[in-house]
């Protein structure tokens, strides 16, 4: 009968049967990234039209990175001989582990797996069986195959195969561990060439990880590594190769001995076998890299006990310093496939090492601050490393690795512009990065004041560290510069008040008596007196955000992270006014999804816009449109489709498409339509064959507010994964927009870039 689990781990085992159980078995999936509705595209997919890029292929291979997923494509691969902590439990019974590793290559880099369990233990006739996947995959990751044998498996295949082949087992620990310990030693204040190593385990992670630190300047004759029976020395007889390089002369026998006056301790072994005692004997201010999954070889808590000066690295997430290789393997594969390495190479591995320790000494990103709300992470002995949600990742360490790859003359496609490769990256960072270049360019290529009126929130400062860093716009701040610079200093921003940003402080600035002045001129005749316009003034950020831009002390503003929306558009209202006085203001929100953006309007404005209004939002969405670099095409969207109803509403609908073509003839659209119809031409011309809309509609057009927000909301969470841009203000007289409390960074940094963009476009007319 087996022994009981203790309630926690019970209840963590449950939770992750449940959770490879539903919603779908497994982890992972194969989608088509083609359309498959008709006759046609079966022909191209399949027969006949499959036969021209065989031929091109066979003409020449290469092609295949250009007609098929191959060049995005690696194979993990496993025996099940050493599955995790569990030993050799066979491969089936590792395939979760393998679906896992999908997961992660997916959700980090954007690269896609087949996960291969294979059912054979001879070590050559595994070569034999992963060297004939050549032609299917990119690269191979090999992974939970037991030593000796791991290394025999990837040597024979770096040799014969022409694609990149890493034991991540190895290599990838190898590399975390060596970025933790290089920051290690930088805190401890000791060079690499001259501290002693004391190592238990020699298997394949210890082999590689010691490899590596050597690549970094340790010292071969520093090395004191342990297996099972001891220390390895030149006195053992039958040592396998991978140890025997590794023999010291010496009379220590022991991984006490071992463990002595040594400056670091790297653990690739078993639970608790560096004790209390031995951290003892350790020299001054030791380094201990504890790696031992999932029971460490001691306990953080325990060493410090005895030796309080120690710097502890686990693989366990429940402490600090988490040695994970997912910090590496997506990103390393990533940056081999794009430029087409034909190996890994040592020098792609340091590159990997040296990126990961400098991201750690960087300033937290607003991402890593979100998913690990309430805990303090600064460069120091508790952060060594960065976070698996760091998403700078991948846009260091992928370009680093191609770079090592070209000079390491194993790069078959370099990369030929490096700004742009990073650029393309941010693909698989921000689901907007794409969609936003145009944007993004003009607003570097003419930086713009914008003032935020949320200056204190720290969502905003880290906007406005992207913006000074990627020259997007001169952040004026509109805050109290104490809490600013307290927020600054704790999330280890390199804002500078008065240097690279300004402060415009509410509680006491020169600028107050204009300001105020300039309210009650605007809104005197609407009960404002001189007294209610001081107040005023001093209580809203909004306000001053809104008064700056009018008395040109900002090109445009941002505000709306805190309170109500409605209460900011009166403030804008009162001193920015509308551009057309004819007509109101409305929002606009674009909702990223896999195959296409849409823009969807009046999302938080006109509760029941009249058909006029409505071809006027059409027009101005159609302007931002562009403003994107797309093509706009209008949708009026209804429950009617092309007259299948006279209902006030749908007759609105269809007076608005008839007036928008009046005003926009250059634009195509059409309406009033079905929400289906108008993302679907083979939907649509089922209906009517003459539609002047061709293609996918991309600005949907609602007949209501309630309409508009349910709309969007909707498509945000369910096809957008919560990806929007907006809400988008339309109508102002000034670049001025209003923000929800639900914004992120990332969309604070969008919105910045469209208004600064705005405000360029403004100031050339």
């Amino acid at each position: 009968m087996s022994k009981p689990l203790p309630p926690a781990e019970a209840a963590l085992r449950e939770a992750a049967l449940d959770y490879h159980r539903h919603p779908a078995r497994g982890k992972i999936a194969v989608t088509p990234t083609k359309p498959l509705v008709n006759q046609r595209d079966l022909s191209l997919a399949y027969s006949p039209g499959v036969a021209y890029p065989c031929l091109d292929i066979q003409a020449d291979p290469t092609k295949a990175y250009d007609y098929t997923s191959r060049g995005n494509l690696v194979a993990v691969v496993t025996n099940g001989t050493a599955v995790l902590g569990l030993g050799d439990i066979g491969p089936l019974a590792g395939k979760p582990v393998m679906e896992g590793k999908g997961c992660l290559f997916k959700k980090f880099a954007g690269v896609d797996v087949f996960d291969i369990e294979l059912a054979e233990r001879d070590p050559d006739k595994l070569v034999e069986i992963i060297a004939a996947l050549e032609p299917t995959v990119g690269g191979i990751n090999l992974e939970d195959i037991k030593a000796p044998e791991c290394f025999y498996i990837e040597q024979e295949l770096s040799k014969r195969m022409n694609i990149p082949v890493f034991h991540d087992d190895q290599h990838g620990t190898a590399i975390i561990s060596s970025a933790a310990l290089i920051n290690a030693l930088e805190l401890v204040g000791k060079k690499i060439e001259n501290v002693k190593l004391a190592v238990s385990g020699a298997g394949a992670a210890a082999t590689a990880c010691v490899d590596v630190m050597i690549g970094l300047g340790l010292k071969r004759e520093n090395v004191f590594m342990c297996d099972s029976k001891g220390l390895i020395h030149t006195g053992r007889t039958s040592l396998d190769p991978s140890k025997a390089r590794f023999a010291q002369e010496t009379d220590c026998r022991t991984l006490a001995h071992a463990v002595e006056n040594a400056d670091v301790f790297l653990g690739c072994s078993a639970p608790g076998v560096l004790t209390a005692e031995m951290v003892k004997t350790m020299a001054d201010k030791p380094v201990i890299l504890a790696l031992a999954n999932p029971e460490p070889e001691i306990r953080p808590e325990l060493a410090k006990a005895v030796r309080p000066d120690c710097i502890i690295a686990t693989g366990r997430s429940d402490y600090p310093n988490q040695v994970n290789n997912v910090l590496c393997f997506p990103y390393i594969f990533r940056g081999a496939l794009d430029c087409g390495a034909t190996r890994i190479t040592q020098e792609m591995k340091l590159a990997c090492v040296r990126e990961i320790a400098s991201l750690a000494k960087a300033e937290l990103s607003a991402e890593v601050s979100a998913a690990y709300q309430g805990k303090e992470m600064h460069f120091g002995p508790d952060y060594l490393i960065p976070t698996p949600f760091d998403v700078r990742l991948i846009l260091r360490i992928a370009p680093a690795v191609a770079r090592a790859a070209e000079l390491s003359g194993v790069a078959t496609r370099p990369i030929q512009d490096y700004d742009a490769y990073r650029e393309s990256l941010t693909r698989f960072v921000y689901q907007t990065g794409m969609f936003m270049r145009p944007v993004f360019a003009t607003a570097k290529a003419h930086p713009q004041r914008v003032a935020f009126a949320e200056g204190e929130d720290e969502r905003v400062l880290h906007a406005a560290q992207f913006a000074i860093d990627d020259g997007l716009a001169k952040p004026i701040l509109i805050g109290r510069p104490a809490v600013i610079q307290a927020r600054i200093t704790r999330n280890d921003l390199r804002l500078q008040p008065g240097v690279n940003v300004e402060i415009c402080n509410p509680e006491d600035d020169p600028r107050f008596r204009q300001y105020w002045e300039t309210y009650h001129k605007l809104m005197g005749r609407h009960g404002i007196t001189p007294e209610t316009a001081k107040a005023s003034v001093r209580r809203s950020n909004t306000l001053i955000a809104a008064l700056m831009v009018h008395l040109g002390d900002a090109d445009a503003m941002l505000c709306g992270l805190v309170g109500k929306f409605d209460n900011h558009l009166a403030h804008i209202r009162g001193v920015l006014g509308l551009q057309d006085q004819e007509h109101d203001f409305a929002t606009v929100n674009a909702v990223v999804m896999g195959q296409n953006t849409l823009f969807i309007a009046d999302t938080y404005i006109t509760d029941d816009p009249s058909a006029e209004q409505l071809a006027t939002i059409a027009l101005r969405t159609a302007e931002e449109v562009q403003r994107f670099g797309l093509p706009p095409k209008v949708a009026f969207l209804s429950h009617s489709n092309f007259g299948s109803s006279t209902r006030p509403s749908a007759l609105k609908m269809r007076r608005a498409h008839e007036i928008f073509t009046r005003i926009a003839p250059h634009i195509e659209c059409d309406g009033e339509m079905h929400g289906d119809s108008a993302l679907s031409e083979t939907i649509r011309r089922r209906t009517l064959l003459d539609s002047t809309l061709s293609g996918s509609a991309n600005v949907l057009i609602c007949p209501n507010l309630d309409a508009a927000n349910i709309l969007f909301n909707v498509l945000k969470t369910t096809d957008g994964h919560g990806t929007t841009i907006g809400p988008i203000l339309l109508g102002c007289a000034a670049p001025a927009h209003v923000l929800t409390p639900s914004s992120t960074v990332r969309r604070v940094v969008n919105m910045m870039a469209l208004a600064a963009a705005n405000a360029f476009a403004r100031a050339r007319r």
